[in-house]
């Protein structure tokens, strides 16, 4: 059948595997994230595409763009750093907010030390700060570039005020999973009304969206039960999710969900929300459900985008990584799949692998 299909360019094989349509091959798209700021500065200047187009990749730009512009009245938001600790304040007439963040050089990441919701008042702050927000477009830069790279790349802008759902970045941003719990349990009703207050705002964002030239949009979830119960999933995470989907679905436009983590309990509830793929899913031990078990839990009309483990991926010799990837396009045959490594890519991966599964893909 693939012999009776036109050769299709980048962008048009990445949304047809996605919608299920016929292919010319499989598409393959790696995720650079942290393999990307490894490199040296003058191969980041030249920019990601051309990058991946070396690599004899089908480009997927994840999160290139926020095509809205959020301003915060009466906050004033200050920044110090020191040593490797740098500090954020949010100051507002009725309260102040402070995280703190170290620098991993070893890791090549800054990692948060101290959340800035703390207590009961500090939702309360938090909820005056997004009730003092406003958003406003910002497409030229986006449409611009959307315009420039034509169909050498699927281009998908970031949605969503806080990058994910309003639930998920309080889970990994302002309060953390423990006191978050703590918090339900004892003042359930100033968490929710911080949350309505976060939600409208980052509603407003996807509206906003849906009026530039992408095809498609990602959330960075980070998903996972090693953070986030089932339940909490379902009350909190869910609603907010298909009442972006249904937005971007009455726009003609596609939801990706970056879900990196544990999903198995989770699986059978996003099978029933409003996305259109689960990007990045992870096989163990990143994650701990196989891309064809992930398969059967979900609808024919949810993608997968993903399927090289990360240390796999970095660990494994060019033969085993070429048998995995033999295994992985066996199994995923038939599927809307996108082969991608999963999650993030170590930066020791070398170029030799990254090539390898470029020319497996080719030859089918």
């Amino acid at each position: 059948m693939r012999c009776h299909i036109d050769a299709m360019t980048p962008k048009q094989r990445l949304l047809a595997a996605i919608e299920g349509k016929a292919l010319d091959r499989l598409p393959w798209s790696p995720f650079l994230a942290y393999y990307w700021e490894s490199l040296p500065r003058g191969v980041q200047d030249a920019g990601q595409l051309r990058y991946l187009e070396e690599l004899g990749a089908d480009p997927m730009l994840r999160g290139s763009h926020e095509v809205w512009a959020v301003h915060r009245e009466n906050c004033e938001i200050r920044e110090t750093c020191k040593g490797m600790e740098r500090r954020v304040t949010y100051e507002t007439p009725v309260g102040t907010l402070r995280e703190t963040y170290r620098r991993s050089d070893e890791g090549n990441t800054s990692f948060l030390t101290e959340h800035p919701v703390k207590t009961r008042e500090d939702f309360k702050v938090l909820a005056y700060i997004n009730e003092h927000t406003s958003v406003a477009p910002a497409l030229d830069e986006y449409d611009s570039k959307y315009n420039e790279i034509g169909e050498r790349a699927l281009l998908m802008p970031l949605i969503g005020s806080e990058g994910k759902t309003c639930f998920q970045s309080m889970v990994e941003h302002w309060v953390g999973t423990q006191e978050l719990v703590y918090a339900l349990a004892d003042y359930p009703e100033d968490v929710e009304e911080c949350l309505a207050a976060m939600r409208r705002v980052s509603l407003q964002t996807v509206a906003i969206s849906v009026q530039s030239k992408a095809e498609a949009y990602i959330f960075w979830e980070d998903s996972s039960t090693t953070n986030i119960s089932p339940a909490y999933f379902e009350k909190y995470t869910l609603p907010e999710i298909n009442a972006w989907g249904s937005v971007i679905h009455d726009a003609g436009k596609l939801l990706m969900h970056h879900a990196c983590g544990h999903l198995r309990a989770l699986l059978p509830l996003m099978a029933a929300s409003q996305i259109d793929a689960v990007e990045s899913i992870s096989p163990p031990p990143t994650g701990n459900i196989e891309l064809w078990e992930a398969r059967r839990m979900l609808p024919d009309t949810i993608a997968q985008i993903g399927g090289i483990e990360p240390t796999v991926f970095l660990n494994s010799t060019l033969r085993e990584l070429e048998l995995y990837v033999l295994e992985l396009m066996e199994r995923m045959k038939g599927s809307r799949f996108v082969l991608a490594n999963s999650d993030s890519c170590p930066p020791g991966v070398s170029l030799e692998k990254f090539r390898l599964v470029s020319d497996m893909v080719r030859r089918g």
